[in-house]
């Protein structure tokens, strides 16, 4: 979710953390703890970028 809700954003150099983000969710997917919290950094490195995106418009 985090790297589908980047894509969405202007610039590009969010892409890659929340790619880099979605890939740590998944590998840490048995232990939910950190699984959650790499999500959720995730989603807001995407919201901050979409939110700047939408702001510019």
């Amino acid at each position: 979710m985090p790297f589908l809700l980047s894509l969405a954003s202007r610039t590009a150099k969010v892409i890659a953390p929340c790619l880099l983000a979605s890939i740590v969710t998944v590998s840490f997917s048995d232990e939910p703890h950190r699984a959650v919290m790499a999500w959720c950094v995730g989603i807001l490195i995407a919201a901050v970028a979409l939110r700047e995106r939408l702001r510019t418009l």
